[in-house]
């Protein structure tokens, strides 16, 4: 059977900033159809950002793409900014957006951490959420972080979480997010630099089933300051830092809420995630009846094939689906 494929590149039919408060300027396009139906593309990250393939899962005959780049992601200004910088202010952006474009209403597409925000907003928001799909689920507890950046995916990516915590002394590394920040945070360019660069070496080397090292490299490019992957390594490790901004278990808590405005949402998530597990997205399922969840034999990346073909589907049958 034929897999579902990216749609071709598409330019943006406008394209701007957009001024949120507390010195933030966004970073917004528009592609596709401007009468169809809207639907927004939430990134990860925190503070990895968009490019020309995030508009690529959506027919643009039929969706009115809407992409942005969070506070302080990739071209959103001021650059790597964690001046007033959290899940709320996030959430609070997306608003703004959509009231600045007029529209009441519109279809959320996340992943990763994009899913974590999408939830966030459609729990805080759900009378102008058409419906969402989400892939690869981070919930944003504790454990989950942990997981993740407290040595959890050791266990199938033994080689990437060794470089990883090389760079931290061995008395702080209980605490390997906390040290990457600070470092990060050093006036010495060449240290800010670096530690930038091995946080997003790590998470990118467990993007998919199978990344090498000259993977890693292709996609990061040759400069270690990369405005995308750098301002999602500062970002990032700040939002994991302070626990997401948010409450203890406050999306499973709150999934009621979506459930109540009756969204449709459906879940696309790789059986071999490494970055975020596969058992956050069946809790998620769980907890909003009437959710689809679909496992695709992949990693966490939308990149990895059979997990693209999976996303561009369900976008297809929600062109039908939402009115």
């Amino acid at each position: 059977m034929k897999q579902a494929k990216l749609f071709p590149k598409i330019r943006p039919y406008r394209h701007g900033y957009l001024s949120v408060g507390d010195g933030h300027q966004l970073y917004y396009e528009l592609c596709g159809n401007p009468k169809g139906k809207p639907v927004l593309y939430v990134h990860g990250g925190p503070g990895a950002g968009c490019d020309g393939n995030s508009r690529r899962f959506f027919n643009p005959k039929k969706w009115n793409i809407i992409l942005f780049d969070q506070r302080g992601a990739n071209r959103s200004k001021p650059f790597g900014s964690l001046n007033a910088n959290t899940t709320w202010k996030l959430v609070s952006d997306m608003r703004k957006l959509l009231e600045f474009l007029n529209l009441k209403k519109v279809f959320l597409f996340g992943g990763s951490w994009g899913s974590t925000l999408s939830l966030v907003y459609a729990i805080k928001h759900p009378e102008t959420v058409t419906g969402m799909l989400l892939r690869g689920v981070f919930l944003g507890r504790k454990k989950d972080i942990r997981y993740t950046y407290g040595g959890g995916a050791e266990e199938y990516f033994p080689d990437a979480w060794e470089r990883f915590v090389s760079h931290v002394p061995p008395a702080q590394r209980d605490d390997a997010i906390g040290y990457y920040v600070k470092q990060m945070k050093s006036r010495n360019r060449r240290i800010s630099n670096k530690f930038a660069f091995e946080f997003a070496y790590y998470e990118l080397s467990l993007l998919k089933l199978n990344t090498t090292h000259r993977d890693v490299m292709k996609i990061m490019g040759k400069a270690s300051s990369h405005p995308g992957h750098k301002s999602m390594a500062i970002i990032e490790s700040y939002y994991m830092e302070n626990g997401c901004f948010m409450p203890k278990n406050y999306i499973l808590d709150n999934c009621h809420r979506i459930a109540a405005a009756k969204i449709h949402v459906s879940i696309a998530q790789g059986r071999y995630d490494a970055l975020c597990p596969p058992a956050q997205a069946w809790l998620l399922h769980k907890a909003l009846p009437g959710s689809r969840l679909i496992f695709a034999i992949s990693g966490h990346s939308s990149g990895d094939p059979p997990l693209t073909a999976k996303l561009v589907e369900e976008m297809k049958r929600f062109e039908k689906a939402i009115k």
